[in-house]
């Protein structure tokens, strides 16, 4: 048998796997965002399977299918988020450089608080009312990974690449001022008065934060005044060892 034909026979097998494997995960997703937004409308408590299979689109039954129960479906979507948010604290390495890894992991949770604005409610809730769930994880993984990407910065402090701050309390500063358009969504439409928070708005907080995170950071950056940009410069080296 020539490898064409081998490939050939085996084709029809595969198709079928394939699609089946296509659907799982569309129907993993599809039950994933309905979820969010069941856990972030109601809490744990209050939120029900068979609204969360009737917001996906399929039978509650089906929906066993793929989470056990409610208990599952809510660490599904924790772990989901927090997936998300901390691989992208892998661009900050001692190798890397600082300006460049911070602004994109500010971007990029912008980017998330806007594609993802439910889980990231759902997370917050979890954590006001005490972490019964992602307690563990939180003063574990979560530790062990912020103390970790925390050497990293300190060590850029040391050799004068950027200003001398409390590491761990910037990524408080990060967390909170990112995921706060998620999170406070209707406070930050009420003050900014607009109905929705849409690409525009998006884009223009997240080129305010990023200004003002490199700036604490003693990087140079492009502040952001009326629509119109300008170059701002940093601390020198010595002023940002000081």
């Amino acid at each position: 048998m020539t490898v064409s034909s081998a490939r050939n026979n085996a084709a029809p097998a595969a198709r079928p796997s394939a699609a089946k494997g296509r659907i799982r995960r569309s129907n993993e997703e599809a039950i994933l965002r309905a979820a969010e937004s069941e856990f972030a409308r109601a809490g744990f408590k209050g939120a029900r399977v068979a609204e969360i299979a009737r917001r996906a689109g399929i039978p509650q039954a089906n929906l066993h299918y793929y989470f056990k129960g409610k208990r599952a479906l809510y660490r599904a979507v924790l772990d989901n988020i927090l997936t998300l948010w901390l691989a992208e604290t892998d661009i900050i390495r001692h190798e890397s450089d600082p300006a460049a890894a911070i602004e994109q992991y500010v971007r990029m949770k912008m980017h998330f608080s806007r594609r993802y604005p439910e889980a990231s409610k759902v997370f917050a809730n979890e954590v006001i009312h005490g972490a019964r769930e992602l307690g563990p994880y939180l003063r574990k993984e979560l530790k062990d990974l912020v103390d970790d990407r925390a050497s990293v910065l300190e060590g850029w402090m040391r050799t004068g690449r950027m200003a001398p701050l409390d590491p761990r309390h910037l990524f408080f500063f990060i967390w909170a001022a990112t995921q706060t358009y998620a999170d406070f969504e209707t406070q930050v439409r009420a003050v900014l008065g607009v109905k929705r928070l849409d690409d525009e708005a998006y884009t223009r907080a997240t080129e305010e934060i990023v200004a003002l995170v490199l700036r604490a950071c003693g990087f140079p950056h492009v502040a952001i005044h009326h629509g119109a940009r300008r170059r701002m410069r940093g601390p020198s080296k010595r002023q940002a060892t000081q």
